[in-house]
């Protein structure tokens, strides 16, 4: 080998290091995603002020339940805004994407805002994630609301760094209250500072154990959807939340199987399954129930997974407190949810 041929040698041995030494480098000062502690938007109290608005399916003849929203939430000292667009009508949403994102923003942005309550869910709030800008936001934080398709606001809000709550939505009232008694009265202790824990009843299919970490989660369909995008959470010592509505069994395995390979459970430490409410009947049956298909796609892992939980699409839907450290015990007599302090 020619002198020539051994100095190209050595330079692109030192190049090929010092690239190899730069990328280990970069590897090991990789910030972990969400590593530090949610912040808390400030609890509600008399006299504060809530937005109602709308950034999801068209609510078509719906204003009575936004009017009874309003007033229970002075019902409860505090007072209610609506948002300009909320009963506006494009297609299938309420108001074009820019209106929807305009009374959305407006709320974020005003610092006289101390919580944002979603009239309803459907579709469309994955629309205007991208047009959404939370440099106020951070400044005065406060609570997002909503379940469902709000889940895709959930995520945003929790890449961003903030708690928020999984709770019944303005269209979810019934003019009898008793009819949803727990819904109400777990979103209410939720707002102002009090979030319930809960004791639910046990399931042959529970895996026991016990566990701990921040809750996540949401609609499986929207969490789903979030996959590869900046809105995906990762769950990485977490405890995911589940609920779903009006889906064939073989699309709720297919989720857990995309989710499953993209890593999604990986470093779960811990799932809690809500409703599963109005499973629609393939041609073809499963040949198992939504309980055994969620234990078969999970079969691989090992953490703790608790069953009933009333929260989702049901009449029964209880509060969630989002980015809040949750202790999960759970047994075949019955599972243990209790928020941190």
């Amino acid at each position: 080998m020619t002198f020539r041929h051994h100095f190209m040698y050595l330079v692109f041995a030192l190049v090929f290091i010092s690239q190899s030494e730069i990328q280990a480098q970069l590897e090991t000062n990789k910030p972990t995603k969400m590593a530090s502690k949610l912040i808390q938007p400030p609890y509600l109290k008399a006299g504060d002020t809530v937005a109602i608005v709308a950034p999801s399916g068209i609510l078509k003849s719906r204003v009575g339940e936004v009017q009874d929203a309003v007033k229970l939430l002075e019902s409860w000292g505090l007072h209610a805004i609506v948002g300009k667009h909320v009963f506006n009508q494009f297609n299938h949403f309420a108001g074009t994407d820019a209106e929807r994102c305009e009374d959305l923003q407006n709320a974020m942005d005003d610092p006289k805002i101390s919580a944002i309550w979603c009239a309803r869910g459907g579709y469309g709030t994955v629309r205007i994630l991208d047009k959404l800008n939370y440099s106020k936001f951070k400044k005065n934080p406060k609570w997002i609301i909503g379940y469902s398709d709000i889940t895709a606001l959930h995520n945003q809000v929790h890449n961003e760094g903030f708690q928020s709550l999984h709770a019944i939505m303005c269209v979810s009232l019934t003019k009898d209250l008793n009819a949803i008694k727990e819904s109400v009265e777990t979103f209410k202790s939720a707002i102002f500072g009090n979030p319930e824990n809960y004791t639910l009843k046990g399931s042959n299919y529970n895996r026991v154990g016990e566990t701990s970490g921040e809750l996540v989660g949401g609609n499986l369909t929207m969490l789903h959807t979030m996959l590869g995008s900046k809105e995906s959470i990762d769950t990485s010592g977490k405890i995911l939340f589940i609920e779903e509505i009006g889906e064939y069994k073989y699309h709720i395995d297919r989720m857990l199987q995309s989710m499953k390979r993209a890593g999604y459970f990986d470093d779960l430490n811990g799932l809690v399954v809500g409703d599963m409410s109005r499973m629609r009947k393939n041609t073809t049956l499963w040949g198992t129930s939504v309980e055994q298909l969620i234990l078969d796609a999970l079969e691989d892992y090992d953490f703790p997974i608790t069953f009933n939980m009333p929260a989702g699409h049901e009449k029964d839907n209880r509060a969630l407190v989002l980015g809040r450290t949750l202790e999960l015990k759970v047994g075949k007599e019955q599972s243990t949810l209790k928020f941190s302090e």
